[in-house]
């Protein structure tokens, strides 16, 4: 099985982090893979290329589109896919029409379908996100459901004292953009009202600087870290005692799975995403977004409650291993790319 991935995404973010992780998990899985990307991520590049997958960079211009379309078109007649897979929606604007019965548009997010207007084949993220797909006129039997996996076995803590933390602190973990939906001045207010808490921001975006001020005007510089963006989740996830998800808007939202993962307990905001898949008390605490005293109590509840945070960590471990572990996601992904193969038959020639 032969499979091209298209991404045109950002240098670093969510969805870019779960194509590489999905990538990878394929390439174990035994398919013989290539990537058309950005050049402007270098550890995402490397990874591939460490792997055996091949790479070809183009810069997904849209106002001088055919650079790309020349290295898109070229790749695909070099590599002969069998399955063809856009990621997001700035990739599925280059889909070649001549493809179109075996290429996918991936939905990380809620996307017109326009965007994917040469793409037979459509899969979303979410239970929430197929149902987009289909009220846009895509058939069942042309569009599915293949959710993302996290994997942090045997993944080392990172140094507290590295991050300026006291060992014995309470730490809660947030993986977010610094972007106005995330959430994160709720988390800030909310962490004022928790004695002795240390949050963890790992992320980049245009709030940053709005964010520290605010944090100093909290008094909160002794106890807030912002990290920037790091490619080693799994350590912090391992140090962390909470993980605080406090976004306003969320189509998903991997860091529900890479909570679940970790064996680390979460609090999320209601937000679509999350709302469908954390159920309150069992795998995770579900609180209304933007209320920062319903946060705070909920941080404080995991952080002292420590039959309640071990509840909520076995929920969250059986929420990942029925639907969200690598297998899992292996097993999907190949049957949906075997249900095109069937339609489409071997690449010509």
């Amino acid at each position: 099985m032969r499979v091209m991935h298209v991404m045109a995404g950002a240098a670093e973010g969510g969805a870019e982090n779960i194509m590489l992780e999905s990538v990878l998990a394929l390439a174990e899985a035994g398919l013989t893979q290539h990537v058309v990307t950005r050049p402007d991520n270098q550890f995402r590049v490397q990874k591939f290329r460490e792997a055996g997958i091949g790479v070809d960079v183009a810069p997904f211009n849209n106002a001088w589109p055919f650079p790309t379309r020349r290295v898109l078109g070229d790749a695909i007649k070099a590599f002969k896919p069998d399955v063809i897979e856009y990621w997001m929606g700035r990739a599925g604007q280059f889909a070649p029409k001549e493809y179109r019965n075996r290429s996918i548009g991936w939905y990380g997010g809620y996307y017109k379908l326009a965007r994917f207007a040469n793409c037979e084949w459509h899969v979303g993220l979410t239970i929430d996100l197929l149902r987009h797909i289909r009220e846009q006129g895509v058939s069942d039997d042309r569009s599915g459901i293949i959710h993302t996996y996290a994997d942090f076995e045997g993944e080392d803590p990172v140094d507290r004292a590295s991050l300026d933390t006291p060992a014995d602190a309470p730490v809660a973990l947030s993986l977010a953009r610094l972007h106005e939906k995330k959430g994160l001045d709720t988390l800030l207010d909310a962490t004022a009202k928790v004695p002795g808490l240390y949050v963890w921001i790992a992320g980049e975006g245009p709030l940053e600087a709005e964010l520290r001020a605010h944090c100093k005007r909290l008094n909160l510089d002794d106890r807030v870290r912002f990290l920037g963006w790091r490619n080693d989740r799994g350590a912090l996830l391992a140090a962390c005692d909470v993980v605080a998800f406090p976004s306003r808007y969320e189509p998903f939202g991997t860091v529900t799975v890479d909570a679940w993962a970790a064996s680390r307990p979460l609090v999320a905001a209601d937000a679509v995403g999350p709302a469908a898949y954390v159920k309150d008390g069992e795998n995770g605490l579900l609180i209304p977004k933007n209320d920062v005293d319903a946060l705070a109590n909920a941080l404080t509840r995991v952080i002292s409650d420590k039959d309640l945070a071990a509840k909520l960590v076995a929920g969250g471990r059986k929420s990942y291993e029925t639907q969200f572990n690598k297998a899992a996601f292996q097993r999907d992904s190949k049957a949906f790319y075997e249900k095109i193969i069937a339609h489409a038959g071997p690449f010509p020639g």
